[in-house]
Protein backbone atom coordinates (compact mmCIF):
# COMPACT_ATOMS: atom_id res chain seq x y z
CA UNK A 1 0.00 0.00 0.00
CA UNK A 2 2.56 2.34 0.93
CA UNK A 3 3.43 2.47 -3.00
CA UNK A 4 0.99 4.32 -3.72
CA UNK A 5 1.95 7.52 -1.76
CA UNK A 6 5.28 9.71 -1.95
CA UNK A 7 7.62 10.84 0.94
CA UNK A 8 6.37 8.55 3.38
CA UNK A 9 8.21 9.32 6.61
CA UNK A 10 8.70 5.18 7.38
CA UNK A 11 10.32 6.32 11.12
CA UNK A 12 7.17 8.00 11.77
CA UNK A 13 4.81 5.31 11.25
CA UNK A 14 7.36 2.92 13.06
CA UNK A 15 6.67 5.45 16.32
CA UNK A 16 2.90 5.48 15.63
CA UNK A 17 2.84 1.45 15.44
CA UNK A 18 4.39 1.45 18.42
CA UNK A 19 1.66 3.23 20.60
CA UNK A 20 -1.24 1.97 19.01
CA UNK A 21 0.20 -1.54 19.72
CA UNK A 22 1.09 -0.85 23.50
CA UNK A 23 -2.69 0.53 23.36
CA UNK A 24 -4.43 -2.40 21.90
CA UNK A 25 -2.90 -4.77 23.82
CA UNK A 26 -3.54 -2.59 27.01
CA UNK A 27 -0.53 -1.35 28.38
CA UNK A 28 -1.53 2.78 28.09
CA UNK A 29 -4.01 3.74 28.28
CA UNK A 30 -6.17 5.99 25.90
CA UNK A 31 -5.23 9.38 27.38
CA UNK A 32 -1.27 8.12 27.48
CA UNK A 33 -1.42 7.03 23.77
CA UNK A 34 -2.64 10.34 22.84
CA UNK A 35 -0.20 11.94 25.05
CA UNK A 36 2.51 9.91 23.22
CA UNK A 37 1.11 10.78 19.97
CA UNK A 38 1.02 14.56 20.88
CA UNK A 39 4.70 14.36 21.57
CA UNK A 40 6.38 12.34 19.58
CA UNK A 41 4.82 12.41 16.60
CA UNK A 42 2.03 15.44 16.54
CA UNK A 43 0.20 15.28 13.34
CA UNK A 44 -0.94 12.69 11.32
CA UNK A 45 -2.59 12.66 7.45
CA UNK A 46 -5.83 10.52 7.00
CA UNK A 47 -3.81 8.33 4.38
CA UNK A 48 -1.16 7.53 7.22
CA UNK A 49 -3.54 6.24 9.65
CA UNK A 50 -4.70 4.09 6.70
CA UNK A 51 -1.46 2.63 6.03
CA UNK A 52 -1.12 1.95 9.82
CA UNK A 53 -4.14 0.17 10.07
CA UNK A 54 -3.97 -1.72 6.90
CA UNK A 55 -0.53 -3.20 8.20
CA UNK A 56 -1.82 -3.56 11.37
CA UNK A 57 -4.44 -5.94 9.91
CA UNK A 58 -2.05 -7.76 8.01
CA UNK A 59 -0.02 -8.77 10.96
CA UNK A 60 -2.64 -10.01 13.58
CA UNK A 61 -5.56 -12.35 13.40
CA UNK A 62 -6.92 -10.66 16.33
CA UNK A 63 -11.19 -9.61 15.15
CA UNK A 64 -11.12 -7.09 17.71
CA UNK A 65 -8.11 -4.96 16.20
CA UNK A 66 -9.54 -5.87 12.34
CA UNK A 67 -12.90 -4.19 13.38
CA UNK A 68 -12.58 -1.59 15.79
CA UNK A 69 -11.97 1.50 13.76
CA UNK A 70 -14.11 3.78 16.65
CA UNK A 71 -11.29 3.02 18.74
CA UNK A 72 -8.88 3.81 15.98
CA UNK A 73 -10.27 7.25 15.39
CA UNK A 74 -10.54 8.18 19.26
CA UNK A 75 -6.18 7.20 19.88
CA UNK A 76 -5.54 9.74 16.87
CA UNK A 77 -8.22 12.25 17.26
CA UNK A 78 -5.86 15.05 18.08
CA UNK A 79 -3.14 14.33 15.62
CA UNK A 80 -5.29 13.77 12.94
CA UNK A 81 -5.06 17.00 10.28
CA UNK A 82 -7.14 16.82 7.23
CA UNK A 83 -7.48 19.04 4.64
CA UNK A 84 -9.63 20.80 2.37
CA UNK A 85 -8.96 19.67 -1.43
CA UNK A 86 -11.17 21.27 -3.88
CA UNK A 87 -13.13 18.91 -6.34
CA UNK A 88 -15.93 19.20 -9.18
CA UNK A 89 -19.06 19.05 -7.55
CA UNK A 90 -19.40 15.72 -10.14
CA UNK A 91 -16.48 14.27 -8.83
CA UNK A 92 -17.35 10.73 -7.16
CA UNK A 93 -15.69 11.61 -3.33
CA UNK A 94 -17.65 15.33 -3.68
CA UNK A 95 -21.06 13.52 -4.49
CA UNK A 96 -20.54 11.71 -1.54
CA UNK A 97 -20.08 14.23 0.86
CA UNK A 98 -22.87 15.58 -0.75
CA UNK A 99 -25.10 12.65 -0.07
CA UNK A 100 -23.49 12.70 3.67
CA UNK A 101 -24.83 16.27 3.72
CA UNK A 102 -28.57 15.46 2.95
CA UNK A 103 -28.36 12.41 5.43
CA UNK A 104 -27.28 14.46 8.30
CA UNK A 105 -30.03 16.76 7.55
CA UNK A 106 -32.47 13.82 7.67
CA UNK A 107 -30.56 12.66 10.93
CA UNK A 108 -31.21 15.93 12.59
CA UNK A 109 -35.36 15.77 11.42
CA UNK A 110 -35.40 12.20 13.08
CA UNK A 111 -33.79 13.62 16.52
CA UNK A 112 -36.36 16.64 16.04
CA UNK A 113 -39.31 14.22 15.76
CA UNK A 114 -38.72 11.86 18.55
CA UNK A 115 -39.46 14.67 20.80
CA UNK A 116 -42.76 14.63 19.94
CA UNK A 117 -46.20 12.23 19.64
CA UNK A 118 -46.05 9.69 16.94
CA UNK A 119 -47.73 10.66 13.45
CA UNK A 120 -46.96 7.76 11.40
CA UNK A 121 -47.04 9.66 7.66
CA UNK A 122 -44.21 12.17 8.73
CA UNK A 123 -42.20 9.24 9.80
CA UNK A 124 -43.05 7.24 6.95
CA UNK A 125 -42.32 10.39 4.76
CA UNK A 126 -38.75 10.42 6.41
CA UNK A 127 -38.04 6.71 6.27
CA UNK A 128 -38.28 6.83 2.70
CA UNK A 129 -35.86 9.16 2.10
CA UNK A 130 -33.60 7.41 4.79
CA UNK A 131 -34.12 4.08 2.69
CA UNK A 132 -32.38 5.37 0.23
CA UNK A 133 -28.69 6.13 1.82
CA UNK A 134 -28.62 2.16 0.75
CA UNK A 135 -27.72 3.45 -2.80
CA UNK A 136 -25.01 5.59 -1.61
CA UNK A 137 -24.03 2.22 0.80
CA UNK A 138 -24.05 0.03 -2.61
CA UNK A 139 -22.43 1.96 -4.33
CA UNK A 140 -19.65 2.58 -2.30
CA UNK A 141 -19.30 -1.39 -2.21
CA UNK A 142 -19.08 -1.72 -5.88
CA UNK A 143 -17.21 1.44 -6.92
CA UNK A 144 -14.93 2.83 -4.38
CA UNK A 145 -13.87 -0.23 -2.53
CA UNK A 146 -12.49 -2.31 -5.57
CA UNK A 147 -10.74 0.49 -6.85
CA UNK A 148 -9.13 0.75 -3.51
CA UNK A 149 -8.67 -3.25 -3.16
CA UNK A 150 -6.30 -3.57 -6.45
CA UNK A 151 -4.23 -0.61 -5.04
CA UNK A 152 -3.80 -2.90 -1.54
CA UNK A 153 -6.39 -1.01 0.92
CA UNK A 154 -8.18 -3.75 1.64
CA UNK A 155 -9.41 -2.88 5.21
CA UNK A 156 -12.71 -0.81 3.55
CA UNK A 157 -13.82 -4.40 2.03
CA UNK A 158 -13.29 -6.34 5.02
CA UNK A 159 -14.47 -4.48 7.47
CA UNK A 160 -16.45 -1.17 6.38
CA UNK A 161 -18.30 -3.23 4.40
CA UNK A 162 -19.82 -5.35 7.09
CA UNK A 163 -20.70 -1.82 8.94
CA UNK A 164 -22.24 -0.30 5.90
CA UNK A 165 -24.87 -3.52 5.78
CA UNK A 166 -25.23 -3.27 9.49
CA UNK A 167 -26.27 0.58 8.85
CA UNK A 168 -28.72 -0.58 5.42
CA UNK A 169 -30.27 -3.21 7.96
CA UNK A 170 -30.92 -1.18 10.80
CA UNK A 171 -32.70 1.44 8.98
CA UNK A 172 -34.78 -1.38 6.84
CA UNK A 173 -35.69 -2.87 10.50
CA UNK A 174 -36.67 0.45 11.78
CA UNK A 175 -38.98 1.01 8.91
CA UNK A 176 -40.48 -2.57 9.75
CA UNK A 177 -41.60 -1.75 13.12
CA UNK A 178 -43.10 1.54 11.62
CA UNK A 179 -45.29 -0.38 9.18
CA UNK A 180 -46.25 -3.12 11.80
CA UNK A 181 -47.34 -0.11 13.94
CA UNK A 182 -44.69 -1.24 16.97
CA UNK A 183 -44.41 2.50 18.24
CA UNK A 184 -42.63 1.98 21.35
CA UNK A 185 -39.70 -0.27 20.14
CA UNK A 186 -39.23 2.22 16.69
CA UNK A 187 -39.03 5.61 19.16
CA UNK A 188 -36.56 3.56 21.12
CA UNK A 189 -34.54 2.90 18.32
CA UNK A 190 -33.75 5.81 17.13
CA UNK A 191 -30.92 7.36 18.81
CA UNK A 192 -29.12 4.33 18.13
CA UNK A 193 -29.47 4.77 14.30
CA UNK A 194 -28.79 8.06 14.70
CA UNK A 195 -25.80 7.56 16.15
CA UNK A 196 -24.53 4.75 14.19
CA UNK A 197 -25.06 6.62 11.19
CA UNK A 198 -23.01 9.37 12.43
CA UNK A 199 -20.68 7.14 12.84
CA UNK A 200 -20.38 5.75 9.95
CA UNK A 201 -20.53 8.79 8.32
CA UNK A 202 -17.46 9.93 10.55
CA UNK A 203 -14.97 6.99 9.33
CA UNK A 204 -15.90 7.46 5.77
CA UNK A 205 -15.42 11.21 5.68
CA UNK A 206 -12.32 11.55 8.13
CA UNK A 207 -10.04 8.05 6.44
CA UNK A 208 -12.08 6.88 3.57
CA UNK A 209 -12.55 9.91 1.57
CA UNK A 210 -9.02 11.66 1.91
CA UNK A 211 -7.34 8.54 1.94
CA UNK A 212 -9.34 7.77 -1.90
CA UNK A 213 -8.23 11.39 -3.06
CA UNK A 214 -4.73 10.43 -2.13
CA UNK A 215 -4.78 6.88 -3.93
CA UNK A 216 -6.80 7.36 -6.52
CA UNK A 217 -6.08 9.28 -10.10
CA UNK A 218 -8.23 11.79 -11.88
CA UNK A 219 -8.49 9.14 -14.97
CA UNK A 220 -9.24 5.94 -12.49
CA UNK A 221 -12.04 8.55 -10.90
CA UNK A 222 -13.31 9.29 -14.35
CA UNK A 223 -13.51 5.81 -15.17
CA UNK A 224 -15.49 5.35 -12.01
CA UNK A 225 -18.17 7.94 -12.57
CA UNK A 226 -19.77 6.21 -15.19
CA UNK A 227 -20.19 3.06 -13.47
CA UNK A 228 -21.76 5.83 -10.33
CA UNK A 229 -24.19 6.89 -12.75
CA UNK A 230 -24.85 2.96 -13.91
CA UNK A 231 -25.89 2.57 -10.08
CA UNK A 232 -27.57 6.06 -9.39
CA UNK A 233 -27.20 8.46 -6.28
CA UNK A 234 -28.76 9.32 -3.21
CA UNK A 235 -30.52 12.83 -2.74
CA UNK A 236 -28.67 14.53 -5.22
CA UNK A 237 -28.73 14.54 -9.28
CA UNK A 238 -25.77 14.48 -11.22
CA UNK A 239 -25.00 14.70 -14.60
CA UNK A 240 -22.04 13.68 -16.78
CA UNK A 241 -19.25 15.44 -17.67
CA UNK A 242 -19.53 17.23 -20.12
CA UNK A 243 -15.39 17.47 -21.10
CA UNK A 244 -15.77 13.63 -22.07
CA UNK A 245 -16.05 13.82 -25.73
CA UNK A 246 -18.52 10.49 -25.29
CA UNK A 247 -18.97 7.89 -22.62
CA UNK A 248 -17.28 5.27 -24.62
CA UNK A 249 -14.58 7.73 -25.24
CA UNK A 250 -13.93 7.43 -21.31
CA UNK A 251 -14.68 4.24 -20.45
CA UNK A 252 -11.72 3.37 -23.50
CA UNK A 253 -9.07 6.39 -21.51
CA UNK A 254 -9.55 4.76 -18.18
CA UNK A 255 -9.61 0.72 -19.16
CA UNK A 256 -6.56 1.09 -20.66
CA UNK A 257 -4.74 3.16 -17.67
CA UNK A 258 -6.66 1.13 -15.06
CA UNK A 259 -5.60 -2.31 -16.39
CA UNK A 260 -9.36 -2.94 -16.38
CA UNK A 261 -9.77 -5.94 -18.69
CA UNK A 262 -12.24 -4.92 -21.52
CA UNK A 263 -14.86 -7.72 -21.29
CA UNK A 264 -16.13 -5.17 -18.08
CA UNK A 265 -17.30 -2.94 -20.57
CA UNK A 266 -20.14 -4.79 -21.71
CA UNK A 267 -22.48 -1.82 -20.65
CA UNK A 268 -21.22 0.90 -22.26
CA UNK A 269 -21.59 2.23 -24.79
CA UNK A 270 -18.80 1.28 -27.58
CA UNK A 271 -18.66 -1.49 -26.23
CA UNK A 272 -18.86 -3.50 -29.45
CA UNK A 273 -16.28 -1.14 -31.13
CA UNK A 274 -13.91 -1.97 -28.36
CA UNK A 275 -14.04 -5.52 -28.53
CA UNK A 276 -14.44 -6.03 -32.23
CA UNK A 277 -10.71 -3.59 -32.13
CA UNK A 278 -9.29 -6.09 -30.32
CA UNK A 279 -10.70 -8.66 -32.07
CA UNK A 280 -9.01 -7.13 -35.04
CA UNK A 281 -5.38 -8.75 -34.09
CA UNK A 282 -6.24 -11.57 -34.35
CA UNK A 283 -7.78 -11.71 -37.64
CA UNK A 284 -11.38 -10.73 -36.76
CA UNK A 285 -12.46 -7.10 -38.46
CA UNK A 286 -15.49 -6.90 -39.29
CA UNK A 287 -17.80 -6.37 -36.34
CA UNK A 288 -21.01 -7.60 -38.77
CA UNK A 289 -18.85 -10.53 -39.45
CA UNK A 290 -20.50 -13.64 -38.39
CA UNK A 291 -19.26 -15.89 -34.97
CA UNK A 292 -19.11 -19.55 -35.07
CA UNK A 293 -20.92 -19.89 -31.29
CA UNK A 294 -21.91 -23.65 -30.53
CA UNK A 295 -25.35 -23.97 -32.11
CA UNK A 296 -25.63 -21.10 -34.35
CA UNK A 297 -23.88 -17.48 -35.81
CA UNK A 298 -23.96 -14.52 -34.06
CA UNK A 299 -22.90 -11.37 -34.91
CA UNK A 300 -20.71 -9.27 -32.07
CA UNK A 301 -23.80 -6.49 -32.13
CA UNK A 302 -26.25 -9.85 -31.85
CA UNK A 303 -24.56 -11.09 -29.07
CA UNK A 304 -24.49 -8.00 -26.71
CA UNK A 305 -28.14 -7.74 -27.69
CA UNK A 306 -29.30 -10.93 -26.50
CA UNK A 307 -27.43 -10.59 -22.90
CA UNK A 308 -28.87 -7.01 -22.48
CA UNK A 309 -32.23 -8.29 -23.34
CA UNK A 310 -32.47 -11.90 -21.02
CA UNK A 311 -34.80 -12.28 -18.43
CA UNK A 312 -32.01 -12.93 -15.82
CA UNK A 313 -28.50 -11.48 -14.66
CA UNK A 314 -26.21 -13.66 -15.70
CA UNK A 315 -22.58 -13.52 -13.87
CA UNK A 316 -18.95 -15.42 -14.84
CA UNK A 317 -16.14 -15.98 -12.25
CA UNK A 318 -13.43 -17.74 -13.83
CA UNK A 319 -11.34 -20.78 -12.48
CA UNK A 320 -8.47 -17.74 -11.04
CA UNK A 321 -11.65 -16.89 -8.82
CA UNK A 322 -12.01 -13.29 -10.53
CA UNK A 323 -14.94 -11.44 -12.06
CA UNK A 324 -14.93 -11.66 -15.85
CA UNK A 325 -18.84 -10.87 -16.81
CA UNK A 326 -22.19 -9.76 -15.84
CA UNK A 327 -25.04 -9.16 -18.03
CA UNK A 328 -26.61 -5.29 -18.09
CA UNK A 329 -29.98 -5.83 -17.79
CA UNK A 330 -32.68 -2.66 -16.97
CA UNK A 331 -34.32 -5.45 -14.10
CA UNK A 332 -30.51 -5.94 -12.76
CA UNK A 333 -31.93 -7.59 -9.01
CA UNK A 334 -28.61 -6.67 -7.08
CA UNK A 335 -26.47 -2.97 -8.28
CA UNK A 336 -23.35 -3.37 -9.93
CA UNK A 337 -20.76 -2.32 -11.90
CA UNK A 338 -17.95 -2.41 -14.26
CA UNK A 339 -15.34 -1.61 -11.28
CA UNK A 340 -16.29 -5.67 -10.14
CA UNK A 341 -14.25 -6.89 -13.45
CA UNK A 342 -11.28 -8.11 -12.25
CA UNK A 343 -12.48 -8.60 -8.69
CA UNK A 344 -11.54 -11.34 -6.53
CA UNK A 345 -15.04 -12.77 -6.24
CA UNK A 346 -14.80 -13.27 -2.51
CA UNK A 347 -14.46 -9.44 -2.25
CA UNK A 348 -17.77 -8.76 -4.12
CA UNK A 349 -19.40 -10.01 -0.43
CA UNK A 350 -20.15 -8.95 2.91
CA UNK A 351 -17.72 -10.51 5.18
CA UNK A 352 -20.41 -12.67 7.14
CA UNK A 353 -20.79 -14.44 3.85
CA UNK A 354 -17.73 -15.38 2.21
CA UNK A 355 -17.05 -18.53 3.80
CA UNK A 356 -20.44 -19.57 1.76
CA UNK A 357 -18.80 -18.22 -1.51
CA UNK A 358 -15.59 -20.42 -0.56
CA UNK A 359 -17.21 -23.66 -0.03
CA UNK A 360 -19.34 -23.17 -2.93
CA UNK A 361 -16.37 -22.81 -5.02
CA UNK A 362 -14.28 -25.69 -3.43
CA UNK A 363 -16.97 -28.17 -4.04
CA UNK A 364 -17.10 -27.29 -7.22
CA UNK A 365 -13.91 -27.07 -8.09
CA UNK A 366 -13.02 -30.61 -6.94
CA UNK A 367 -16.07 -31.88 -8.34
CA UNK A 368 -18.38 -32.76 -5.22
CA UNK A 369 -20.97 -30.73 -6.12
CA UNK A 370 -22.21 -28.69 -9.60
CA UNK A 371 -25.05 -26.76 -8.58
CA UNK A 372 -26.34 -24.81 -4.97
CA UNK A 373 -29.07 -22.33 -4.44
CA UNK A 374 -30.60 -19.68 -2.52
CA UNK A 375 -33.90 -17.78 -2.47
CA UNK A 376 -34.91 -14.87 -0.73
CA UNK A 377 -38.30 -14.67 0.20
CA UNK A 378 -40.31 -11.49 1.81
CA UNK A 379 -43.34 -10.05 1.56
CA UNK A 380 -43.73 -8.86 -2.05
CA UNK A 381 -40.26 -9.74 -3.20
CA UNK A 382 -39.04 -13.62 -4.29
CA UNK A 383 -35.25 -13.34 -5.34
CA UNK A 384 -33.81 -17.10 -6.73
CA UNK A 385 -30.24 -17.25 -7.15
CA UNK A 386 -28.76 -20.59 -8.57
CA UNK A 387 -24.88 -20.93 -9.02
CA UNK A 388 -23.37 -23.93 -11.40
CA UNK A 389 -20.27 -25.22 -11.79
CA UNK A 390 -18.77 -24.75 -15.52
CA UNK A 391 -16.51 -27.17 -17.03
CA UNK A 392 -15.35 -28.15 -20.66
CA UNK A 393 -15.76 -31.10 -22.11
CA UNK A 394 -12.83 -32.73 -20.58
CA UNK A 395 -14.26 -32.18 -16.97
CA UNK A 396 -11.78 -29.65 -15.79
CA UNK A 397 -13.27 -26.79 -13.32
CA UNK A 398 -13.06 -23.44 -15.44
CA UNK A 399 -15.52 -21.12 -13.13
CA UNK A 400 -18.85 -20.51 -11.41
CA UNK A 401 -21.78 -19.00 -13.29
CA UNK A 402 -24.34 -17.45 -11.30
CA UNK A 403 -28.22 -17.01 -12.39
CA UNK A 404 -30.22 -14.49 -10.53
CA UNK A 405 -33.88 -13.55 -11.07
CA UNK A 406 -37.01 -11.86 -9.66
CA UNK A 407 -39.73 -14.27 -9.40
CA UNK A 408 -42.34 -12.36 -7.51
CA UNK A 409 -44.44 -11.91 -10.57
CA UNK A 410 -43.91 -15.52 -11.82
CA UNK A 411 -44.98 -16.85 -8.30
CA UNK A 412 -48.25 -14.57 -8.25
CA UNK A 413 -49.54 -16.40 -11.69
CA UNK A 414 -52.70 -18.62 -10.96
CA UNK A 415 -54.70 -20.72 -13.55
CA UNK A 416 -53.56 -20.46 -17.39
CA UNK A 417 -52.80 -18.12 -19.45
CA UNK A 418 -52.86 -18.71 -23.59
CA UNK A 419 -54.38 -15.35 -25.26
CA UNK A 420 -52.10 -12.75 -25.95
CA UNK A 421 -51.94 -10.22 -23.26
CA UNK A 422 -49.17 -7.34 -23.56
CA UNK A 423 -47.43 -5.91 -20.43
CA UNK A 424 -49.38 -2.22 -20.78
CA UNK A 425 -52.44 -4.14 -20.71
CA UNK A 426 -54.38 -3.86 -18.16
CA UNK A 427 -55.03 -5.92 -15.18
CA UNK A 428 -56.93 -9.17 -15.65
CA UNK A 429 -57.49 -8.27 -19.50
CA UNK A 430 -56.72 -11.70 -21.82
CA UNK A 431 -56.27 -13.93 -18.92
CA UNK A 432 -58.46 -17.11 -19.40
CA UNK A 433 -61.76 -17.38 -17.14
CA UNK A 434 -62.99 -21.05 -15.93
CA UNK A 435 -64.87 -21.41 -18.59
CA UNK A 436 -62.50 -20.53 -21.27
CA UNK A 437 -59.81 -23.34 -19.35
CA UNK A 438 -63.07 -25.91 -19.29
CA UNK A 439 -62.98 -25.56 -23.64
CA UNK A 440 -59.38 -26.28 -23.74
CA UNK A 441 -58.80 -28.94 -20.77
CA UNK A 442 -59.17 -31.52 -23.29
CA UNK A 443 -56.36 -30.17 -25.71
CA UNK A 444 -53.57 -30.16 -22.93
CA UNK A 445 -50.67 -31.68 -23.95
CA UNK A 446 -49.17 -34.74 -21.96
CA UNK A 447 -46.20 -32.14 -21.17
CA UNK A 448 -48.30 -29.70 -19.78
CA UNK A 449 -49.68 -31.78 -17.43
CA UNK A 450 -47.09 -33.35 -16.32
CA UNK A 451 -45.67 -29.74 -15.75
CA UNK A 452 -48.42 -29.40 -13.94
CA UNK A 453 -47.57 -32.21 -11.44
CA UNK A 454 -44.49 -30.80 -11.07
CA UNK A 455 -44.78 -27.48 -10.30
CA UNK A 456 -44.29 -26.32 -6.50
CA UNK A 457 -46.85 -24.67 -4.81
CA UNK A 458 -46.39 -21.32 -3.06
CA UNK A 459 -46.65 -23.28 0.47
CA UNK A 460 -44.20 -25.37 -0.46
CA UNK A 461 -41.95 -23.11 -0.90
CA UNK A 462 -42.76 -21.24 2.27
CA UNK A 463 -42.25 -24.15 3.83
CA UNK A 464 -38.78 -23.86 2.91
CA UNK A 465 -37.92 -20.13 2.82
CA UNK A 466 -34.94 -20.07 4.93
CA UNK A 467 -33.05 -23.49 3.82
CA UNK A 468 -29.92 -22.49 2.26
CA UNK A 469 -30.01 -18.67 2.41
CA UNK A 470 -27.30 -16.30 2.85
CA UNK A 471 -28.44 -15.29 6.19
CA UNK A 472 -29.27 -18.49 7.01
CA UNK A 473 -26.51 -18.74 9.94
CA UNK A 474 -26.83 -15.50 11.50
CA UNK A 475 -31.24 -16.19 11.96
CA UNK A 476 -30.06 -19.41 14.18
CA UNK A 477 -31.23 -19.11 17.87
CA UNK A 478 -28.87 -19.82 20.32
CA UNK A 479 -31.24 -20.47 23.60
CA UNK A 480 -30.41 -23.30 25.04
CA UNK A 481 -28.96 -21.43 28.21
CA UNK A 482 -31.84 -18.67 27.78
CA UNK A 483 -35.55 -19.53 28.54
CA UNK A 484 -38.09 -17.27 28.66
CA UNK A 485 -36.14 -14.47 29.09
CA UNK A 486 -33.99 -16.02 32.01
CA UNK A 487 -30.31 -17.73 32.27
CA UNK A 488 -30.63 -21.09 33.68
CA UNK A 489 -26.76 -21.88 33.49
CA UNK A 490 -23.50 -19.87 32.07
CA UNK A 491 -20.94 -21.38 30.73
CA UNK A 492 -18.23 -20.51 28.25
CA UNK A 493 -20.12 -21.36 25.53
CA UNK A 494 -22.86 -19.56 26.81
CA UNK A 495 -23.93 -16.17 24.29
CA UNK A 496 -23.37 -12.55 24.80
CA UNK A 497 -26.52 -11.58 23.12
CA UNK A 498 -28.22 -14.59 25.53
CA UNK A 499 -26.58 -12.68 28.43
CA UNK A 500 -27.30 -8.88 27.25
CA UNK A 501 -31.33 -10.12 26.93
CA UNK A 502 -31.35 -11.49 30.22
CA UNK A 503 -30.12 -8.23 31.79
CA UNK A 504 -29.20 -5.58 29.36
CA UNK A 505 -27.77 -3.64 32.48
CA UNK A 506 -25.25 -6.49 33.23
CA UNK A 507 -23.22 -4.02 30.88
CA UNK A 508 -22.23 -2.03 34.15
CA UNK A 509 -20.42 -5.40 35.57
CA UNK A 510 -18.54 -5.79 32.65
CA UNK A 511 -17.21 -2.12 32.74
CA UNK A 512 -16.12 -2.04 35.98
CA UNK A 513 -14.19 -5.60 35.26
CA UNK A 514 -12.32 -3.64 32.07
CA UNK A 515 -12.70 -0.96 30.19
CA UNK A 516 -12.52 -3.03 26.78
CA UNK A 517 -15.57 -3.93 27.29
CA UNK A 518 -16.89 -0.34 26.72
CA UNK A 519 -16.72 -1.48 22.78
CA UNK A 520 -19.70 -3.25 23.49
CA UNK A 521 -21.71 0.58 22.54
CA UNK A 522 -19.98 0.92 19.56
CA UNK A 523 -21.98 -0.65 16.24
CA UNK A 524 -19.47 -3.11 15.26
CA UNK A 525 -19.93 -4.64 18.81
CA UNK A 526 -23.93 -5.45 17.82
CA UNK A 527 -22.47 -7.09 14.50
CA UNK A 528 -20.28 -9.53 16.11
CA UNK A 529 -22.58 -9.93 19.62
CA UNK A 530 -24.81 -12.95 18.68
CA UNK A 531 -21.56 -15.19 17.68
CA UNK A 532 -19.49 -13.93 20.84
CA UNK A 533 -19.21 -16.39 24.04
CA UNK A 534 -18.46 -15.85 27.37
CA UNK A 535 -14.84 -17.43 26.77
CA UNK A 536 -14.22 -15.01 23.96
CA UNK A 537 -15.42 -12.03 26.08
CA UNK A 538 -12.68 -13.08 28.38
CA UNK A 539 -9.91 -13.30 25.51
CA UNK A 540 -10.98 -9.53 24.05
CA UNK A 541 -11.18 -8.20 27.73
CA UNK A 542 -8.43 -10.05 29.14
CA UNK A 543 -10.07 -11.12 32.18
CA UNK A 544 -9.49 -14.52 33.64
CA UNK A 545 -12.59 -17.10 32.42
CA UNK A 546 -12.79 -18.31 35.94
CA UNK A 547 -13.22 -14.92 36.78
CA UNK A 548 -15.63 -13.67 34.61
CA UNK A 549 -17.97 -16.52 35.03
CA UNK A 550 -17.99 -16.21 38.84
CA UNK A 551 -18.85 -12.74 38.43
CA UNK A 552 -21.70 -12.70 35.98
CA UNK A 553 -23.30 -16.37 37.80
CA UNK A 554 -22.99 -13.62 41.03
CA UNK A 555 -24.84 -11.18 39.07
CA UNK A 556 -28.01 -13.44 37.86
CA UNK A 557 -27.49 -15.53 41.44
CA UNK A 558 -27.03 -18.79 39.59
Amino acid sequence: MRENFQNIDGKKLEIVHEIKSAYDEGKISLEEARKALKDRVQHLAPYEIAIIEQEMVEETEDECIKEDIQAMLEVFQDVLVTKDQEIPENHPISCYRRENAKMKELLLSVEDLVQYPLIKNQWLELYEDLLKFKIHLSRKQNQLYPVLEKKGFTRPTTTMWTLDDFIRDEISECYNLLLEDKEEEFIGKQAELVADVRDLMDKEENILYPTSLEMINEEEFRYMAEGDREIGFAYISVQADKSDNSASASSSVSASTSGAPLSGLSSAPGFAEELAGLLGKYGFNNKEEKLNVTTGQLTLDQINLIYRHMPVDLSYVDENELVCFYTDTKHRVFPRSKNVIGRDVKNCHPKASVHIVEEIIKKFRSGEQDKAEFWINKPDLFIYIVYYAVRDEKGKFRGVLEMMQDCTHIRSLQGSQTLLTWEQQEKGEGKETAEDEDKREDSETSEDVGNKENAETSEDVGNKENAGTLGDEENRESTESLTAGKLTEITEDTLLKDILEADPNVKTLLFRLSDRFKALNTPLARIMMPKATVKMMSERAEVDLNTLLRELREYFKL
